[in-house]
């Protein structure tokens, strides 16, 4: 039975056994005894003392939002440096000796556009440098 989605039958098959697999050897090479100490809850290294609900400090959510933007940032640059720089690809350019290809498909941003889209990247960047100077300047970074 030939069909298209043989292999994605075969991904699921050979990663259901896999976790079936890692579920059975745990059990066999994992620990024994039950003791206080191991049922315990781990926290970091630390011991968790204390009410859970306690309060942090508001330089830690600061630090949160700054890593959560230049983890965007990143998510806007990735496409960008791809489409920016690709060639314009063709088909006949790789199989010059074939005649009956289809026409060459350009990729990516068209020459003319390149300009103005690394300039708003430019622009999104300097944003970013702006954000990242102020809380420098407010602290946000002093390990206390």
């Amino acid at each position: 039975m030939d069909t298209v989605f043989t292999p994605i039958f075969l991904f699921v098959m050979i990663a259901i056994a896999t976790a079936i697999g890692m579920i059975v050897t745990s059990e066999f090479l994992g620990p024994r005894k039950r003791t206080a100490v191991k049922q315990m809850p781990y926290e970091s290294g630390m011991d968790p003392i204390g009410d859970a609900r306690q309060r942090f400090d508001v330089r830690y959510y600061l630090v949160a939002i700054v890593f959560l933007l230049f983890d965007v940032e990143l998510l806007y640059l990735y496409p960008w440096a791809v489409t920016q720089y690709s060639a314009e690809a063709t088909v006949a350019s790789a199989a010059p000796d074939l005649p009956d290809l289809p026409a060459p498909v350009p990729t990516g941003i068209p020459r003319e556009f390149r300009g103005l889209v690394f300039g708003e990247i430019v622009v999104f960047i300097l944003v970013l440098a702006a954000a990242y100077a102020y809380a420098w300047r407010k602290g946000v970074f002093t390990w206390r």
